[in-house]
């Protein structure tokens, strides 16, 4: 009986806890991981960024796996729109972190970056992404 009134209210609290929804703060940190490469993918993340950017949330897109595609000046005929937005954000104050990693993999040198964009590091990305009450998203 001692053992079922000590688990009891840790039952109702987890139960509590895990049914409640998320409520986003209106100044949370917004923190988006983007591997697509695809156009428009591509404009749905970064439009989402920028929306979210406006309506008063810090914004960091972190470009991951083919989405360094996407920083590379090398391919600004195929991502002129989505580079442009891009340099808005970080004209605005956003952050835009692109992947080292991904960039030796898919061949982008640090000289092939939009303007801005900062190559990312386990505490530059971390502290974006691990900041009190940060949001996520990934496309």
């Amino acid at each position: 009986m001692k053992l079922l009134n000590l688990v009891a209210p840790l039952f109702v609290i987890s139960a509590t806890a895990v049914g409640m929804p998320a409520i986003a703060g209106e100044r949370d940190p917004l923190f988006v991981n983007m591997t697509a490469d695809q156009p428009h993918r591509t404009t749905m993340a970064i439009q989402f960024s920028k929306s979210q950017f406006e309506r008063g949330h810090p914004v960091t897109i972190f470009l991951n796996d083919k989405g360094v595609l996407v920083g590379s000046k090398a391919n600004a005929r195929i991502y002129r729109e989505q580079q442009s937005a891009l340099a808005e954000i970080i004209k605005q104050g956003g952050v835009v972190l692109v992947c080292p990693m991904c960039m030796k993999k898919y061949g982008v040198k640090e000289s092939d970056l939009i303007d801005g964009a900062k190559i990312g590091s386990p505490e530059l990305t971390g502290n974006a992404l691990f900041k009190d009450n940060t949001q996520t998203l990934s496309w």
